[in-house]
């Protein structure tokens, strides 16, 4: 009986020091999780739970693109299309990046209905167009209404597909 009980707590306490060992990167794989290759994930050897960390919170939540790049690329888009001079171009671009943040909290507003938050976007959208249409001269208005209109043409042969 006494060999019986030795048994069950040397299996117990072989146990509970792999479990320990575990939680602190000694996983029997190199401590890098994928064998001894010769490095570490961590790139200062030892165990990596430092470097575990931050990628298992960043897995949860993509990063959010701030809205100054995206407005940036636009222009970059906009600026040689339309022949925009830099007044137009800052003045355009601010317009953007105020559209862009209303239409963020728009879509973050969570007591609206998605019919609701719909109708609120395309009355943003054509505020937004009408303010960026009184920076440009005609020739600039035509250019940019056809842009506007090959972006939605892109956009629903994208949704029936």
């Amino acid at each position: 009986m006494k060999t019986i009980q030795i048994l069950f707590v040397l299996a117990l306490s072989l146990l509970a020091a792999d479990t320990v060992s575990a939680q602190y990167g000694n996983n029997g794989y190199g401590n890098n999780g994928y064998g001894n290759r010769g490095y570490n994930n961590g790139g200062y050897g030892g165990n990596n739970r430092m470097n575990q960390i931050p990628q298992a919170q960043g897995q949860d939540k993509p990063k959010e693109i701030p809205v100054e790049v995206t407005v940036g690329k636009i222009m970059e888009k906009l600026t040689p299309e339309l022949t925009l001079d830099q007044l137009q171009e800052i003045a355009i671009s601010n317009v953007l990046i105020e559209s862009m943040r209303s239409q963020g909290i728009l879509l973050k507003d969570e007591t609206s209905s998605q019919d609701q938050k719909i109708k609120e976007i395309q009355a943003l959208s054509e505020s937004t167009d009408r303010k960026i249409n009184n920076f440009l001269n005609e020739d600039q208005k035509v250019k940019y209404k056809a842009l506007n209109e090959e972006g939605n043409n892109k956009k629903k042969s994208k949704r029936n597909r």
